[in-house]
């Protein structure tokens, strides 16, 4: 099994080299369009995102412009639920920041110059010099701040690559030969079954938090716990003004989910 996450600018080629190396590994594609039917089929859609025109291009991109916290939440979500399946290529998104403990995975970072990017930019955008660089500047400062805002590392910190390949050099199809031998050595498929429960088991935590967010008004006061056979333990205290049943519920509906243990307790209100 392969699960590779890339990381690359915009103009950096790396959807063609993506595309080519899953193709070669017969293994899914996880691109914006994908991620987000897997966010749809986890059934995590909620107020926050119904005002988001879903079939629309760029749904990821202008929900990071928009609520911040919502896409981080959302994509630890459903990049932790892809991952648990042990393979597939995914495209940008942090996922190499959020896997970046997971050992199965294989990072590859893709490079391009600034002025190979530009000259892509504007033929595939159809804008002038001045337009494509600005995108691109526009486009790094953002990924640059957000992976420091919402990961505390570096964005271009090559340490937690495993692969950097240049693809001005190498051309998108070399790139991928690349790539797609390195996800098939036997180093990187040596991937335990263990290291899958833990990843499946981590998904399933990301999945009711992300639940738990929507049901209650102060998350962070609620903890999730969660075994390798679907046991749910909730943790923390509650407002005496939300009801407790309503969001035991909510986690039992969450898939994987299989038995919910409460430990949770009641905020007292002391009179003043």
């Amino acid at each position: 099994m392969s699960l590779v996450t890339i990381t690359a600018g915009i103009g950096s080629e790396a959807y063609p080299v993506a595309r080519e190396a899953a193709e070669r590994l017969s293994i899914d594609l996880y691109d914006d369009e994908r991620l987000r039917e897997e966010f749809l089929a986890m059934g995590l859609s909620s107020g926050d995102l119904e005002s988001l025109n879903e079939k629309a291009p760029g749904f990821f991109r202008r929900l990071l412009d928009l609520r911040p916290n919502a896409y981080q939440e959302l994509m630890e979500s459903v990049v932790c639920h892809v991952a648990r399946r042990g393979e597939g290529f995914i495209i940008g998104y942090g996922s190499a920041f959020l896997l970046q403990d997971f050992g199965c995975a294989l990072h590859v970072r893709i490079y391009s110059s600034e002025s190979r990017r530009v000259e892509r930019i504007m033929r595939e955008w159809n804008v002038d010099e001045s337009a494509a660089a600005k995108a691109i500047r526009r486009s790094d400062n953002e990924r640059r701040g957000f992976m420091e805002y919402a990961f505390n590392i570096g964005w271009h910190d090559l340490s937690l690559f495993d692969l950097v390949v240049n693809v001005d050099k190498l051309g998108h199809e070399s790139a991928a030969s690349v790539i797609v031998d390195v996800a098939s050595s036997e180093i990187i498929n040596a991937c335990s079954l263990t290291a899958l429960e833990t990843m499946q088991r981590f998904s399933l935590e990301k999945r009711v938090e992300a639940v738990v967010k929507k049901t209650i008004l102060v998350p962070k006061n609620v903890q999730v716990s969660v075994t390798g056979e679907g046991e749910v333990t909730l943790m923390g205290i509650m407002n005496p003004l939300e009801s407790k049943d309503k969001l035991i519920e909510a986690v039992k509906a969450v898939p994987g989910v299989h038995k919910v243990v409460s430990r949770i307790a009641t905020e007292k209100i002391h009179d003043i």
